[in-house]
């Protein structure tokens, strides 16, 4: 295929060539390369991204096929302009083994939408007790490289300690979701402040992220590993970042779309699709948030995509469970709030959204950057058309997507998987 007059990264208009699996040339000459009868593509207009990597994501198979599938998770992917994404390991069972890695890693070969690359439960069963089979999993044909409890906190220091210890023996990484359970336990739903005491819920305090990212970052350097903060939602955890990196601290952040956009003003509604942990914070942390993504303090955007079935999220907000949809419009949020408003370069949204998220994952096939020789995982942007999220033409099973009704600017094309459209305008392989 030879893409034509699209603007690579945001940096000039050229021409890309893929040959099989693999980009062939770039640049204006790329045309003159083209084998006879190759198809071409007009991508005037069109930004081209290298493909998108998701450091977190929820699938929910195996366990709760009813919200979510690989299948179906990965269809939403690629037509949110991902490539890859990571699986965390919160199913049923918990991809705490080796073969339950391998599982999911078979389920997402099988469906070749993106490549599905399992996250390991940092302890067994999540329970916090004792380490999971961290080094079976690296092992494994899944080559397991991040571990994460995700939705629990490894809160005991020694236990984290020793995992941070245990997986630098072959470049792993911990993704931790900050959060000391003393501080705020399961019930807290809404940050901790007078909009909390006013509509009577339970508050998370934003100390609660920031004592655990102090101590991680702290056991990271103590052990010479690397831990990695997820969904950092306070100004406090992003000036702790900001000093461990000054420090030379092997720490990276990642924040969500929803935690960059959206503030806890939208909880007087009480509409459960609006609870997720870490909870929607003031507009000063989400300023903060902005401010740190464009500055690299924050290394990623990942969309913490967490489906459920309606009987999970359709209840009183104090009793829904938590977590929003996301793979489908990170994207369009990142374009119309960081990219529109001109806090980052087209360049600056690659970085943040593919290449640092493939190395700290340590995804050697993805993030490449758009050069000769490199993989073809491509995302195209039309950067300029404006969409009508609607949940109901969601490809997730699920429907508690946080952004119905709203317009966003900057929409997915096109996304090629290793020289293979896997999503182009709406529709996924197979149905092109």
């Amino acid at each position: 295929m030879l893409i034509r007059g699209g603007d690579v990264l945001g940096q000039g208009v050229q021409d890309v060539l893929v040959v099989d699996s693999t980009i062939a040339a770039v640049g204006p000459d790329a045309a003159d390369e083209a084998p006879q009868g190759a198809q071409r593509l007009d991508a005037a207009g069109m930004v081209v991204l290298p493909g998108l990597v998701d450091l977190h994501t929820h699938l929910r198979e195996p366990g709760r096929e009813d919200a979510e599938t690989v299948e179906s998770g990965s269809q939403a992917a690629a037509l949110g302009g991902f490539t890859a994404v990571l699986a965390m390991a919160n199913t049923t069972p918990v991809t705490d083994t080796a073969e339950v890695a391998e599982t999911v890693w078979d389920l997402g070969r099988r469906a070749g939408y993106v490549d599905v690359h399992p996250v390991g439960a940092v302890t067994k069963g999540l329970a916090g007790e004792e380490l999971a089979e961290l080094g079976l999993m690296a092992r494994s044909r899944a080559r397991v490289r991040v571990f994460s409890d995700d939705g629990r906190c490894v809160d005991d220091p020694r236990l984290m300690r020793r995992a941070l210890e245990y997986v630098r023996v072959f470049d792993g990484v911990i993704s931790q979701h900050s959060q000391d359970p003393r501080l705020a336990d399961g019930v807290a739903c809404c940050h901790e402040g007078e909009l909390s005491g006013r509509l009577g819920l339970a508050g998370w305090p934003a100390v609660a992220e920031e004592t655990i990212v102090a101590r991680d970052v702290m056991l990271a350097k103590h052990t010479g590993s690397r831990v990695h903060v997820a969904h950092v939602s306070t100004a406090g955890s992003v000036e702790v970042l900001r000093w461990a990196k000054a420090q030379g601290i092997d720490v990276t952040a990642e924040v969500t779309p929803h935690h960059l956009m959206l503030t806890q003003d939208l909880l007087t509604g009480y509409d459960p699709t609006f609870k997720v942990n870490p909870p929607l914070r003031p507009a000063e942390d989400a300023q903060a948030l902005r401010e740190a993504l464009a500055d690299g303090t924050i290394d990623a955007v990942a969309t913490d995509h967490a489906p459920h079935a309606r009987q999970d999220k359709e209840h009183a907000f104090v009793d829904a469970a938590f977590g929003m949809l996301g793979l489908e419009t990170a994207l369009p949020v990142v374009s119309t709030l960081m990219v529109q408003e001109g806090r980052m370069s087209w360049t600056d949204v690659a970085r943040a959204m593919s290449t640092t998220p493939a190395r700290i994952a340590r995804l050697t096939d993805q993030g490449q950057g758009i050069r000769a020789g490199a993989p073809a995982n491509l995302t195209l942007v039309d950067p300029d058309r404006r969409v009508t999220v609607d949940r109901a033409r969601s490809r997730s099973l699920s429907r508690n997507n946080p952004w119905h009704g709203r317009e966003l600017t900057g929409a997915v094309h096109l996304t090629m998987l290793r020289g293979r459209v896997t999503a182009r305008e709406g529709l996924v392989w197979g149905e092109q």
